[in-house]
Parts: structure tokens; C-alpha cells; sequence
């Protein structure tokens, strides 16, 4: 483009200084015959004339040259143009190709029965690598050879490896979560009970697992910082032991509150009364006396049935007049003799 700037530049020139040429022309005498009438005349005459067709022949020869550039280069323009349509054809058709390949992949995974953290696990990092695959035949088209761009993504990947260390660590642990399998997706975990993060698992990615808190919170965590934390699986198995502790005053019958509590334990539908039921006195408190129970019930009623035991608990102690005491200290105040 260069080269057609100059053309321009130079037809510009010329007609600019086309006034300056007759004006030249006419003061020097350049055209003059002696003996002619009008001299004046034929010298402005012969002055534009030659200067016209001076121009014309410079805007010919000008355009000529622009014409030939264009022509030139028009293959290669239009050679580059098909690359760019084709690549933007292709990347649009390789995408909708890897969405479908991920989709039939998930669903043969679940009809196999694999875990749903495995299949979210392999599809995630299949994406990522169709998406690198995609990339490198797009760069192909191009002309680019491929140890050349196989070089380039070596190099890129030994940078950004070096630059996030932390997202390989979040890969490995995704890799370790996944051999080891301390969860499920739709389990129920604590990671890190002190101050931690508790929910249900949602997904298990490359990098990240999401899990989905009690009151509909997202919560992403860290492949690397969950397989380095403690994780607590509350859904790992069917059965959960239930206890409940409730305080009585010492002035209530013992006996009496035990038979209540073993009534309420055998009489609730969502105990297991095939498994063992427990009603103890758990400690002599310094105002109360601790009453425990210990009951087995499904994992996934767990909160249903303990609210329901604490209200029958509660109700049936009113009814029965068994007491459940305010924290209180007894103070006794001993008169000194001041005679003394």
C-alpha cells in the first residue's frame, strides 16, 4: 500500500501545480511564434494544452500503476479473505461438534453407570481438549506449520504452568478427589468443620467443585484446598445416630422421664425400633439433670425427625409435670456475731 500512497500523492501533486506550469509558460514564452497575430492567445493555448495532456498522461500512467498493484495483490486478498471465512466457518461448526461429542459422552457415561464427579470430571477436561485441538487446525489453515505451533503451545503451556501453579495443584486435586472418592455429587460434606464450608456437592470440575449450601448459595471451592482439607461426608451412609440431650431438675422423677422419652423414641415413625434405642442420664449438671437419648434414623431425615422429637419432648414433659429448669445458683447468706 506504500507504493499506491505514492501514486496518489503524486497525482495530487500534479494537478496542484498545473497553475504554476501555464503560469511558467506563458511569462518564459514557451510556445511563442513569431509573426502570429494573437501571441498572447496562442501562447496561453499552447501553454494548457501541453500542460493538460502532460497531466492526463501522468493520471494515466498513475492509475495504470495502481491498477497493476491492485491486480497483483488481489489473489492474495482474496486467498487471505476464504482463510478467514473458513476458519470462522469451522471454528462455529467445531464448537457445536464438541457440545454434541460432550452430551452423548455425558449420557453413555450415566447409562454405564459411571459416577456423576467422574463424568463431570472427563467432560470438562474433554472440552479443554477438543477446544486445544480446534485451535491448532484453525492455525493450521492458516499456513503455520504445525511443529511451529506445537512449539508455541509447548512454550505457552510451560509458561502458564509456572504462572499458576496453584491451577495444577487445582488439577491434581481434582485427579485425587476423583481416585479416591471421599464424595459423591449430591452428597452432603463439611469441609474443614471448624468455621467451614458445608453443603451438597454439585459438581466436580478440572479445577473446582461447587457445592449448593442449605439456603440456595453456590459455593466454589478449590480442587487443590478440598483434597488438603478434612471433609466430613454426613450422607455417606443410610443410617445416622441421632442424639438429643435435655436437662430435668433435680426435684423430677428420673424414672418417670426415661419412660416418657423411651415412649416418645418408640412411638416416632421415623426411628428405627429394629436398632438399638438408648435413654440415659448423661450427667449431674450444677442445676439440672442431663437426660440423653440415642436413636437411629434415615440419613435423609435426620433434621425432620430431630425437630419432631424435640417438640414431643417438650409437650410430653408438660403434660407429665417433669420440669425442665432455668440455669439458677442457690446463694446462702451465713450471719456473722459481730460481738465476737
Amino acid at each position: 500500500m506504500g507504493i499506491s500512497s505514492c501514486r496518489f500523492c503524486d497525482f495530487e501533486r500534479s494537478g496542484r501545480n498545473s497553475f504554476w506550469i501555464i503560469r511558467d509558460r506563458v511569462v518564459c514564452g514557451k510556445g511563442l511564434k513569431k509573426g502570429d497575430g494573437n501571441l498572447e492567445g496562442q501562447v496561453i493555448e499552447n501553454a494548457v494544452q501541453e500542460t493538460v495532456q502532460e497531466t492526463v498522461d501522468k493520471v494515466n500512467s498513475n492509475w495504470d500503476q495502481i491498477k497493476a498493484y491492485f491486480n497483483g495483490h488481489i489473489p492474495d486478498l482474496i486467498s487471505f479473505g476464504m482463510k478467514v471465512v473458513l476458519s470462522i466457518v469451522a471454528f462455529y461448526v467445531g464448537t457445536k461438534l464438541i457440545k454434541w461429542l460432550l452430551k452423548v459422552a455425558k449420557r453413555s457415561m450415566e447409562k454405564a453407570g459411571i459416577d456423576m464427579g467422574v463424568a463431570q470430571f472427563i467432560c470438562s477436561f474433554g472440552k479443554f481438549l477438543l477446544y486445544l485441538i480446534l485451535i491448532f487446525n484453525i492455525a493450521t489453515n492458516f499456513g503455520v506449520k504445525e511443529s511451529s505451533v506445537a512449539a508455541l503451545l509447548g512454550t505457552a503451556g510451560v509458561t502458564i504452568g509456572l504462572a499458576l501453579q496453584g491451577g495444577l495443584e487445582n488439577l491434581s486435586g481434582g485427579v485425587m478427589l476423583l481416585l479416591f472418592k471421599p464424595f459423591q455429587v449430591g452428597d452432603y460434606i463439611i469441609q474443614d468443620q471448624a468455621g467451614g464450608t458445608e453443603g451438597t456437592v454439585y459438581k466436580v470440575e478440572m479445577f473446582y467443585t461447587t457445592l449448593i449450601t442449605i439456603d440456595n448459595k453456590h459455593v466454589i471451592i478449590p480442587n487443590g484446598k478440598l483434597s488438603n482439607s478434612t471433609i466430613i461426608n454426613v450422607t455417606a451412609q443410610n443410617l445416622r445416630n441421632l442424639e438429643i440431650k435435655v436437662e430435668i431438675s433435680y426435684d423430677s422423677d428420673i424414672k418417670k422421664a426415661k419412660k416418657l422419652l423411651q415412649h416418645i423414641l418408640q412411638e416416632d415413625p421415623g426411628t428405627k425400633s429394629d436398632k438399638d434405642m438408648l435413654v440415659f442420664v448423661d450427667e449431674l449438671a450444677d442445676s439440672a439433670v442431663v437426660m440423653g437419648l440415642r436413636v437411629w434414623v434415615p440419613t435423609d431425615k435426620y433434621w425432620k425427625i430431630k425437630w419432631r422429637l424435640n417438640e414431643k419432648i417438650k409437650e410430653s414433659f408438660d403434660a407429665n409435670g417433669i420440669s425442665i429448669p432455668y440455669p439458677q445458683m442457690d446463694v446462702h447468706v451465713v450471719e456473722t456475731n459481730k460481738d465476737k
